[in-house]
């Protein structure tokens, strides 16, 4: 069988089945590999700064690209639109959140300033903002988060305090509001004296697995491994032929 398999036909077949396995295990590991990124937790397109119009237009739902996306905007904080939230976790711990209202030249939106987990602080911050003319129109750059649901304080609670950051319900208590608001809000990387940069976690992928691409994985090294049996039949057929061929030609001499 040997002798069959090493004649110029079958081996110029080889070459061509040894070119046909290797692309289908090129596709197998394409598909493999497919898998394997789709299973990979971390957004890291989600960490370049990318400017906020080009991300979301006031008015609209935020889109799954720009919820959780780093971005930057020009604008200025309104006089005496700030607030306070309470029971804001940064790094696991509760504290208290600084918000203001950013107006940019498309729209406004509320932002979240800074964290701190002392009321007196919160309190004397909110209480000198407000007090303060509108800022300056400057550069902000931070993650685009979308609206959160309002939330009824707990019993005991002031009834007018916010704990959750709401775009409706901040719009509500903005003096003199009027125009375009955006669906969501920016959480600064940067922080006011006496407080701290708000902790700012980057969204994430579910990170299954791609069955289907690993099956279609599999597939692809099945392929090749057909590929050599198909030639290894057919050399095995051409040989069992030249064999029947010699006993045939065996008898009619003898």
């Amino acid at each position: 069988m040997l002798k069959t398999a090493l004649k110029p036909q079958w081996i110029a077949f080889l070459i061509f089945v040894m070119a046909a396995a290797a692309v289908f295990a090129w596709a197998g590991k394409w598909q493999l590999e497919r898998a394997i990124l789709s299973s990979q937790p971390v957004n890291t397109e989600s960490e370049i700064v990318v400017p906020l119009e080009e991300l979301q237009v006031p008015g609209v739902a935020i889109s799954e690209i720009a919820g959780g996306h780093m971005t930057e905007v020009t604008g200025y904080l309104a006089a005496e639109s700030y607030t306070l939230l309470t029971g804001r976790l940064n790094y696991g711990e509760s504290g208290y959140w600084l918000v203001g209202r950013l107006i940019t030249p498309v729209g406004s939106l509320p932002i979240a300033l800074g964290w701190t987990p002392d009321e007196d602080v919160a309190q004397a911050a909110l209480a000198e903002f407000n007090a303060a003319p509108a800022g300056v129109e400057k550069l902000y750059t931070g993650r685009f988060m979308p609206t959160e649901a309002p939330d009824v304080p707990d019993p005991g609670m002031d009834p007018l305090s916010e704990n959750t950051l709401s775009v409706a319900s901040l719009v509500n208590i903005w003096p003199d509001f009027a125009g375009p608001v955006y669906e969501g809000y920016l959480i600064d990387s940067e922080a006011p004296p006496g407080f701290d940069v708000i902790e700012s976690i980057p969204p994430m992928n579910e990170g299954a697995v791609n069955w289907l691409n690993i099956f279609y994985a599999l597939e692809w090294i099945i392929f090749a491994g057909f590929a050599f049996f198909i030639w290894w039949r057919l050399v095995k057929d051409a040989y069992e032929r030249e064999l029947e061929e010699q006993e045939q030609a065996q008898g009619q001499v003898n």
